[in-house]
C-alpha cells in the first residue's frame, strides 16, 4: 500500500474486490480466530491509506449482517493490544450498518432467552458497545466516536436514548480530569463523540446550550494536551452553528460570494431569505470569545480549527455583529501578542476574506496589519518566530485576490505587491518566499525569473533575482528601503552580509537615492549601541561605497562623484569611532570597507587598523576569527597595492624596513593567534615589499613552525606560518641564479623545502584531538604549491633527494587512518604525479605508480573510502622507495580503533603479504623494513601501540610461516628484543595487551626463542595489575590450544587446568605461587624479584634508588644484582 500514499485514489477501483475477498475469510467460520485478525488488519491497512470514509460504505450494510457483526464485536477483549485493528474495523462496519432504515425494535422479538433470562435489546447492546469503546486508548475509540455520530440521530434511538446518553457523555465528561492519562482518554472519547454527533441538525439543538455549559467547566483550553484543545475548539464552533440560523448572510462581497457559492450550492430557501433582524442567543457571545481565545493558543492545528470556526460563524451573524468579530480580531494584531496570537489572526483574516465577510470599507484597518505580517520576525534566543505568521499572511494576500473587485484593491495594490515582492525575494524561509510568489504588476515578468525552484536557492534570491526585480521602477525604492530597515540589522549574520550584497547589486538601479538617502541613514548606524545594526550598517556603507565607485569608474568621472562632504567625512570617522571603544571584532567590518574603498583617497589610519586587528584576534570567538584574519589580510594586500609603492615600482626603504621588521617580531609573540595572524599577513604582502627582505621573512617563519616545549600546542600559528611560506614563494618567484633575498633560488629552495617537510611530521595532540593534522594538511598542500611553482619556472632547483621525500612522505599520510588527512594526501600525490606541464622530475618508480593509479581515476578514486584507498596504497610496498614510510602509514591504520579503516587496511596487507610468500627476498625486504620501523618509532605511543596490534594480527593470519620451519630465524628474535624493550617499565595497559598477542604469536617459531617467550608470559602473569594478569592467562590458554606442539602433551592438560582454575586478578603472593607450580611444570626458570638497593652518600645527605629491573630468572639474579650496584 506505500506506494499509493500519495494517490490514494488509484486504489478506488479496487476497494470493493479487495475488501469481498478479505471478508470471505472473516465469513468462514472454519477461519481460525489469527487469520481473521489477519484479515481485518490488512482492511485496517487499506482503510489508513485510502481513509475510512471512502471506504466505510463499500461494507455489508444488510440487515442480516448486523447480528454477526454484533455478535463479533462482543467476542472481543477491549484490552487485547494484538487485535486492536480487528475491534477497529468492526466497530466501523457496525456505525455503516445501523442506518438500515428499519425501527431496531422490530430485531429484538421475544426478549427471553431460552434460559429463561431476558436479552438486552439490540439498541441498548450497541450504545453499550459504544460506551465500552469510547474509554479505551487504542485507534478503536476513533471508530466509536464514529458509531456513535451515525447511530445516535436515527430517529428512534434520538427519540428514546439521545438524552440519556447525552447525560452519560456529560457526566463522564465532567468527572475526568484532562491531567492525568486515563482522564486524557476518557475525554478524547467523549469529544469525539460530541464533535461528530450532528448537532445542527434539527432538534438538536435544545442540547447545545447544557453541552457548552459543561465545556466551560472543564477548562480544555487549559490542558496541555493539543489533541483535547483542538477537539475542544471544534467542538465549541459546531456547538455556536446550532445557536444560529443556518443561512448565508446576504451582505457578503459579491466577488467572495461568488466564489463561495462556487463549492456550495445555495437552497432557494437560502437565497430568497431576506435580511431580517432576529434574536441571537446569548452564548453566541461564550462561543465567539472562546474561539478569539483558541486563536493564540501554542498550536498551529488549534488556531486553524479556531480560524475556521470564526469564518463559519461570521457568515451567518448580521452585518453589525459581524463588523464586531472583525474588530476584535484585528485586536490580535498588536505587537504586545505572542506570534501565536499573530499566526491565528492572519489564518482568521483569510478564511474572513476568503468567504467574502471583510467589506470593502474594512480594508483600511486590514491592509497595514497584514503588511506588518509580512515582515514579522522576532528573535528568541538563538533563533527567531515568524515565519508561520508571514506565510499566513501571504495567504491572507491570497484570499483578499480572490475576494474582491480589483477596483476596490485599487488604492491599496502597490503597497500589497511591494511587500509579497519583497517578501518573495527576501524572506528568510523558503516556504515564505514560495508562499508571496504571486501576482502583482508585472506579475508575468516577474514569476518567470522568480517561479517556484528559483526562489528556493536564498543566495539567488538575494543576488540575481533581487536585481532583476529592482529593474522594474515600482519596487526599487522599497526593496532598498526594507534591506537598510528591516534586513541589516537582522539577528542573522547571514542573511545581514546577504542584504548589504544586495544593496551592491542594486545601487546601479537608483545611486542617487543611495548617496543622497540611504547612505546618510546608513552612517549614524555604524556608530550605534546595538551590535546587529552596526555591523550590518558598516557592512552596507562598505558596498554601497564601492558600488558607487565602480559607477563612478564605468561612466569616466571622479570617484567622489556621488559622495558629498557629509558623507565623507562620515565615512572617516566609522573607523575611529570602532577603535576609540575597543571592539576589535568590528575591525573585521572597517578592514572590508577600507578593502572596497581604497579608491578614496580621503581615507587614513587603515594601517593601524589592520595591525590592531590582527593583534586582537584572541578576543573574537573561533567562528569569527578565520573571517576577520583573512579580511584583515585581504585589506593588507590592497593598501600597500595602492599607496606603498612608488612610481618606478618600489616601496619607500624606511616604511619596508619598518613595517617588516614589526611584523617580523610579531612572529615570536607569546599569544598564539597573533602569530597566526602576522603569518598571514607576511604572505600576503606584495613582491615589492619583499624585495631584499626574502630572508629575514622566511626565517621568521621557519622559526613559527619550529616545534618547541613552550609553543608545542601552537598548531594553527605553524598551519599559518606553512601557508605563509608558500605564499611568499608564489608572489616572488622563482630565478635559479637569482638573489636569495628576492628570488627563490638555489641557494635557499633546500631551506625552504626543509621548512615544509618538517611540517608533515607534525603530529601534535591536545585536547582537541590531531592539531598537528592541521599543520600536516597545510604542509601538504604547500609543498605541491612550491614545487608546480618551481616545476613551472626552473624544474632543475629540484633534486632527487628532495622530490623523493616529498612523494614518500605523501605516500605515509595517504596510508594513514584519519580519512580526511588521506584524502588531501593522496589528491596532492596524484596531483603530483600526473601533472604534465611539464612533467614533475625524479619521481620515483613512475612508471610503477601511473599503473597503480591510472591518470583517468585522478579525479575519481575516492581517498576518503577505505575500501578504495587502502588496495591501492598497499601496493606500493612493493616498490622499494616507498616502502618504508607505507608500511609506517599502515601500522597505524592495521592497528586502529576504526573499524571499517581497520578491516580495508587490515585485509590489504594481508593480501599482499599472500603475494610474496612465494618470494623469499621480497619477504626478507619486508620484515627488515617492519624491524625498521618498529626500532625507529620505540617507545613512540602515536606508532609503537597500533604497530603492536598489526603485528599480532599478521602472526595469527600466519603471514611469516615461512621462517617457522628455520631454527632460531633472526626476524622472530629480533622482533621479540624489541617488544621486550617496548614494554619495559609500560603502564599502557594497550600497550600491554597488544604485547602479550604478540608474544603468544611468536610462540610458533622453533628454536631458543620459545624459552624467552614462555618466561616472558610467566612475567607478565605476576603484572602489578590485574587486568594484564587476567589477559595473558587466556592468551596463553588460546596459544597452547592454537600450538599444541609447543608444550609436552603430558603436561598439557594439567598447565591448562593451571591457567583456567586460578582467579589472576586475586593477591599477588596467591597468583604468583600458582605461577610458579606453571613455571615448574614447563621447566621454565622461575622469575625472582629483585632486592631494593640503597647508598647513602655523605653525611647530611642522602640518595635512593629504587631498581626498576622487575624479575629475573635465578640463574639470572646474581649478574643483575652485579649490575644494578655498577
Amino acid at each position: 500500500m506505500d506506494k499509493y500514499q500519495e494517490q490514494p485514489h488509484l486504489l478506488d477501483h479496487h476497494l470493493e474486490g479487495m475488501m469481498n475477498s478479505l471478508l470471505e475469510i472473516v465469513w468462514d467460520s472454519g477461519s481460525p480466530p489469527p487469520l481473521v485478525h489477519l484479515a481485518f488488519k490488512f482492511l485496517y491497512i487499506i482503510t489508513k491509506v485510502r481513509g475510512y470514509k471512502r471506504f466505510l460504505p463499500l461494507f455489508p450494510h444488510e440487515v442480516r449482517d448486523l447480528q454477526p457483526v454484533l455478535d463479533m464485536l462482543a467476542k472481543q477483549n477491549p484490552r487485547d493490544p494484538e487485535t486492536w485493528e480487528t475491534r477497529y474495523m468492526l466497530l466501523l462496519w457496525l456505525s455503516m450498518i445501523c442506518l438500515i432504515p428499519f425501527d431496531l425494535a422490530r430485531f429484538d422479538g421475544n426478549l427471553v432467552s431460552l434460559e429463561g433470562q431476558a436479552r438486552q435489546p439490540t439498541m441498548d447492546r450497541i450504545l453499550d458497545m459504544a460506551k465500552c469503546y469510547l474509554v479505551v486508548s487504542d485507534k478503536a475509540r476513533d471508530a466509536a466516536a464514529v458509531l456513535v455520530s451515525k447511530f445516535i440521530v436515527r430517529p428512534d434511538v434520538k427519540q428514546s436514548r439521545m438524552a440519556d446518553f447525552l447525560d452519560w457523555m456529560l457526566s463522564m465528561l465532567s468527572k475526568s480530569s484532562s491531567q492525568t492519562m486515563e482522564g486524557t482518554v476518557i475525554v478524547n472519547g467523549m469529544l469525539q463523540a460530541l464533535v461528530n454527533t450532528a448537532f445542527p441538525l434539527k432538534d438538536c439543538w435544545v442540547y447545545a446550550a447544557t453541552v457548552l455549559e459543561c465545556l466551560d467547566s472543564c477548562k480544555l483550553s487549559e490542558s496541555n494536551q493539543m489533541v483535547l484543545r483542538k477537539l475542544g475548539m471544534k467542538l465549541v464552533q459546531r456547538l455556536g452553528l446550532t445557536f444560529v440560523k443556518p443561512k448565508v448572510a446576504k451582505w457578503r462581497s459579491a466577488q467572495g460570494a461568488a466564489v463561495q457559492n462556487q463549492k456550495r450550492e445555495v437552497s432557494p430557501a437560502e437565497a430568497d431569505d431576506d435580511d431580517e433582524e432576529y434574536d441571537i442567543p446569548a452564548e453566541i457571545e461564550n462561543v465567539v470569545e472562546q474561539l478569539l481565545v483558541g486563536l493564540k493558543d501554542k498550536d498551529t492545528i488549534v488556531r486553524w480549527s479556531a480560524a475556521k470556526g470564526i469564518g463559519r460563524i461570521t457568515g451567518r451573524l448580521p452585518k453589525e455583529l459581524a463588523d464586531d468579530v472583525i474588530g476584535s480580531l484585528l485586536d490580535c494584531f498588536s505587537f504586545q501578542e505572542t506570534d501565536n496570537a499573530w499566526h491565528g489572526g492572519c489564518l482568521a483574516l483569510a478564511e474572513l476574506g476568503r468567504r467574502g465577510l471583510l467589506l470593502p470599507s474594512r480594508i483600511p484597518d486590514v491592509v497595514p496589519v497584514m503588511l506588518k505580517a509580512l515582515t514579522y520576525d522576532e528573535k528568541r534566543g538563538a533563533c527567531s518566530v515568524g515565519s508561520n505568521v508571514r506565510d499566513a499572511a501571504c495567504y491572507v494576500c491570497w484570499a483578499f485576490a480572490r475576494a474582491y473587485e480589483p477596483a476596490e484593491l485599487i488604492p491599496f495594490i502597490s503597497h500589497i505587491s511591494s511587500a509579497l515582492v519583497i517578501a518573495a525575494v527576501f524572506d528568510r524561509d523558503v516556504n515564505c518566499r514560495r508562499a508571496a510568489s504571486g501576482t502583482f504588476p508585472h506579475g508575468i515578468d516577474i514569476l518567470t525569473a522568480a517561479d517556484y525552484f528559483a526562489v528556493g536557492n536564498r543566495v539567488n534570491c538575494y543576488l540575481t533575482i533581487s536585481v532583476y526585480i529592482a529593474g522594474f521602477s515600482e519596487y526599487t525604492q522599497p526593496m532598498i528601503d526594507h534591506l537598510v530597515n528591516m534586513k541589516i540589522n537582522h539577528w542573522d549574520s547571514v542573511i545581514r552580509e546577504l542584504s548589504t550584497k544586495a544593496l551592491h547589486n542594486i545601487t546601479p538601479q537608483a545611486p542617487e537615492y543611495m548617496a543622497n538617502v540611504v547612505l546618510p541613514r546608513l552612517l549614524p548606524l555604524s556608530v550605534g549601541s546595538d551590535l546587529h545594526t552596526r555591523h550590518g550598517a558598516i557592512l552596507a556603507c562598505a558596498e554601497i561605497t564601492h558600488a558607487l565607485c565602480k559607477l563612478a569608474q564605468d561612466n569616466n568621472r571622479s570617484v567622489t562623484y556621488y559622495f558629498t562632504e557629509k558623507s565623507l567625512e562620515g565615512l572617516k570617522q566609522i573607523h575611529q569611532e570602532v577603535c576609540s571603544q575597543h571592539k576589535s571584532i568590528f575591525n573585521l567590518e572597517c578592514c572590508m570597507v577600507f578593502n572596497k574603498d581604497l579608491q578614496l583617497r580621503q581615507l587614513c589610519g587603515w594601517q593601524w587598523l589592520i595591525n590592531d586587528s590582527l593583534r586582537h584576534l584572541t578576543l573574537v570567538s573561533s567562528a569569527a576569527r578565520q573571517h576577520i584574519k583573512e579580511s584583515a589580510v585581504s585589506a593588507l594586500a590592497a593598501l600597500c597595492n595602492e599607496f606603498y609603492i612608488n612610481e618606478r615600482g618600489e616601496a619607500d626603504p624606511a616604511l619596508q624596513d619598518e613595517l617588516v621588521t614589526q611584523y617580523v617580531s610579531e612572529l615570536q609573540n607569546s599569544e598564539e593567534m597573533i602569530r597566526c595572524g602576522f603569518s598571514r599577513a607576511l604572505g600576503a604582502l606584495p613582491r615589492f615589499l619583499l624585495k631584499g627582505r626574502l630572508q629575514q621573512v622566511l626565517e621568521g617563519l621557519k622559526k613559527v613552525t619550529v616545534i618547541s616545549p613552550e609553543d608545542v600546542s601552537f598548531a594553527e600559528a605553524r598551519r599559518d606560518a606553512l601557508i605563509a611560506i608558500a605564499k611568499v614563494c608564489q608572489t616572488v618567484g622563482v630565478k635559479g641564479d637569482g638573489c636569495q633575498q628576492e628570488f627563490v633560488c638555489r641557494d635557499n629552495v633546500d631551506q625552504i623545502y626543509a621548512t615544509l617537510l618538517t611540517g608533515v611530521t607534525d603530529y601534535t595532540t591536545d585536547s582537541r584531538g590531531d592539531v598537528g593534522g592541521w599543520v600536516r594538511e597545510a604542509a601538504m598542500s604547500s609543498l605541491m604549491e612550491v614545487t608546480l611553482l618551481l616545476v613551472q619556472n626552473e624544474a632543475e632547483l629540484i633534486n632527487a633527494s628532495i622530490c623523493k621525500q616529498i612523494m614518500c612522505w605523501l605516500a605515509q599520510q595517504s596510508a594513514e587512518k584519519i580519512d580526511k588527512f588521506r584524502a588531501h594526501a593522496g589528491s596532492v600525490f596524484l596531483t603530483l604525479l600526473h601533472f604534465d606541464h611539464p612533467a614533475v622530475p625524479h619521481i620515483p618508480h613512475r612508471e610503477e605508480l601511473e599503473r597503480i593509479f591510472p591518470r583517468w581515476e585522478k579525479e575519481t578514486l575516492n581517498w576518503n573510502a577505505a575500501s578504495e584507498a587502502f588496495p591501492r596504497i598497499t601496493q606500493l610496498l612493493g616498490l622499494p622507495a616507498y616502502q618504508y614510510h607505507v608500511l609506517l602509514g599502515l601500522s597505524v591504520s592495521v592497528g586502529g580503533l576504526t573499524e571499517t579503516t581497520l578491516r580495508y587496511s587490515a585485509q590489504s596487507l594481508f593480501d599482499h603479504m599472500k603475494k610474496i610468500q612465494s618470494d623469499p627476498s621480497a619477504l626478507g625486504s619486508f620484515c627488515e623494513t617492519l624491524l625498521k620501523v618498529f626500532e625507529d618509532n620505540l617507545r613512540n605511543d602515536r606508532v609503537s601501540v597500533p604497530l603492536l596490534t598489526m603485528l599480532d594480527q599478521m602472526l595469527a593470519n600466519g603471514c611469516f610461516d615461512m621462517f617457522t620451519e628455520q631454527e632460531n630465524h633472526p626476524f622472530p628474535l629480533k622482533l621479540f628484543t624489541l617488544c621486550k624493550e617496548e614494554i619495559k617499565r609500560s603502564k599502557d595497559i594497550r600497550k600491554l595487551r597488544s604485547s602479550i598477542g604478540v608474544f603468544c604469536g611468536l610462540i610458533q617459531f622453533r628454536g631458543d626463542m620459545r624459552e624467552k617467550v614462555f618466561f616472558q608470559l610467566f612475567l607478565l602473569l605476576c603484572h602489578p595489575f590485574p587486568i594484564i594478569r587476567k589477559t595473558t592467562a587466556s592468551q596463553v590458554y588460546e596459544m597452547l590450544l592454537t600450538y599444541s606442539d609447543v608444550v609436552d602433551p603430558a603436561i598439557m592438560e594439567q598447565a591448562m587446568a593451571i591457567l583456567s582454575d586460578t582467579n589472576w586478578e586475586a593477591e599477588l603472593p596467591v597468583v604468583r605461587e600458582r605461577r610458579n607450580c606453571l613455571c615448574d611444570l614447563m621447566r621454565v626458570p622461575r622469575p625472582q624479584l629483585v632486592a631494593k638497593v640503597r647508598w647513602e652518600c655523605a653525611p647530611g645527605a642522602a640518595f635512593s634508588m629504587e631498581l626498576s629491573l622487575r624479575m629475573f630468572p635465578a640463574s639470572c639474579r646474581t649478574r643483575g644484582m652485579a649490575e644494578a650496584a655498577a
